[in-house]
């Protein structure tokens, strides 16, 4: 009974003890990790830009064409010169494209090239160079599972959007909007959402290691699984779609069949339809298609790879022929009447 009193006694003070430590100053802390995360998202924010397009329709009453937003997306300044990377995809069959810098000011966008295989193009505004910081591109050759990312867009168009997470897996492949494969692709947890294509991907450095440019998700919001073309890939097709307007592919001066024929009569490759005059295949002594003595047609040479690495489709030879310059000499290897054979051939510029 007396410990009783002595508990209901203490009571009144034991609460105001405890309404005394509600009403205390509660101490602020970060922990290492959000003070990256925060120092990344000033240092790389003022980078990335909002990318609006316009395409025409025609009234169907009135058979006038008006100008209507088509789409949003995300991209970021490369250079001082007004450079900015986006996707192809969210300027494609634009009309007017217009660049929404971080202070706010709106400027016209010029179509520098673009690579809708890769899935990535470049514009150019006439900006005052102090409103334009370049982003410092890193590497993606020495990206591993785990290690932690961050993503900054415009997701539904709420621009300056930040979201964080790691690298999922490496060597992704995705399909282009022109039905190419777009490989070594960078997958993410980091939420991305339809605005954010176009945008950076960055390390803990702030430094870019990727263009975010495609989710998988059966809603068509992020559930988790982001794609992004890693910046060894942008950094080779820049320069080059600023310097030229698309990618400088070398050739070997073929004309191919379509990718059906090899399910059609039952081989993996790439079969020749016709060589052109004067280039490499037709100089290496490579057969297309041609007639037999009775009328008939017979499937020429079938190539299956170059430099020891398969090929199975167009596609992949059209990969393989990314990492080659003109003047390069490869082996190539191919099926003729059944039998393999092999021969070197030195690449050409197009025509």
């Amino acid at each position: 009974m007396n410990k009783l009193k002595t508990l209901l006694l203490a009571a009144p003070l034991l609460l105001l003890s405890g309404l005394a430590t509600a009403t205390s100053p509660v101490p602020v802390f970060s922990t290492d990790d959000e003070q990256n995360t925060m120092q990344v998202f000033n240092f790389a924010s003022p980078s990335v830009v909002y990318v609006t397009n316009e395409t025409l329709v025609r009234d169907r009453w009135t058979l006038r064409l008006h100008a209507v937003p088509k789409g949003a997306g995300s991209g970021f300044i490369w250079d001082d010169q007004g450079h900015v990377v986006t996707n192809f995809h969210v300027i494609e069959g634009a009309r007017k494209v217009t660049i929404t810098l971080q202070d706010r000011s709106e400027w016209p966008a010029e179509l520098v090239g673009s690579a809708p295989e890769k899935d990535l193009a470049v514009l150019k505004i006439d900006a005052p160079p102090e409103l334009l910081k370049p982003l410092i591109a890193g590497t993606s050759n020495n990206l591993a599972v785990g290690r932690k990312v961050l993503a900054i867009g415009n997701p539904f168009g709420l621009d300056t959007t930040l979201t964080t997470g790691v690298v999922s897996a490496l060597g992704r492949e995705i399909q282009a909007a022109n039905n190419r494969t777009i490989r070594n692709v960078i997958q993410t947890d980091a939420a991305i959402n339809p605005g954010n294509s176009g945008g950076p991907l960055l390390d803990s450095s702030g430094r870019l290691i990727g263009v975010n440019t495609a989710i998988y998700s059966p809603s068509g919001a992020s559930v988790g699984i982001g794609f992004a073309i890693p910046v060894d890939t942008v950094k080779k097709i820049v320069p080059e779609l600023i310097a030229h307007g698309r990618l400088v592919r070398p050739v070997l001066g073929i004309e191919s069949a379509p990718d059906q024929w090899a399910s059609q009569y039952g081989f993996e490759g790439v079969a020749v339809l016709r060589t052109a005059p004067g280039m490499p295949a037709a100089e290496a002594g490579l057969r297309g298609v041609y007639r037999t003595e009775r009328g008939g047609w017979q499937l020429g040479d079938v190539i299956v790879e170059v430099d020891r690495q398969p090929v199975r489709s167009y596609d992949d030879l059209l990969n393989v022929l990314e990492n080659r310059r003109a003047g390069d000499e490869v082996s190539l290897g191919f099926m003729r009447d059944g039998k393999k054979r092999h021969t070197s051939i030195t690449l050409a510029a197009p025509q």
